[in-house]
C-alpha cells in the first residue's frame, strides 16, 4: 500500500480531523482515508453525463410504466386526511 505525507495541513483542519476520528471511534490515519474515499466517491457521483447516462438505463429498464401527474397526485393524497 502507499504511503501519503501531507505537509503543512493547517492546524485547524489537523484539529477537525482529529475531532471527527475521535467521534468515530477511528485513528486519525482511517478517519483521513475514509475523508478521502468519501470525496473521491463523491466527485465521481456528481459527473452530470454519468448521472445522466445511469438515469437513462434506469429508464429503459422500467419501458412501459408511466404514470400521469393527476395519477401520481392520486397516489401521494391516498389515506391523507
Amino acid at each position: 500500500m502507499a504511503t501519503l505525507t501531507i505537509k503543512n495541513l493547517p492546524d485547524p483542519l489537523y484539529a477537525q480531523l482529529k475531532a471527527r476520528a475521535a467521534a468515530h471511534r477511528r485513528s486519525l490515519n482511517s478517519e483521513a482515508i475514509l475523508t478521502v474515499e468519501r470525496a473521491l466517491a463523491d466527485a465521481r457521483a456528481g459527473d452530470p453525463a454519468e448521472l445522466l447516462a445511469a438515469l437513462r438505463r434506469s429508464r429503459a429498464r422500467l419501458k412501459g410504466v408511466f404514470l400521469t401527474d393527476k395519477e401520481l397526485r392520486a397516489a401521494r393524497e391516498t389515506g391523507r386526511a
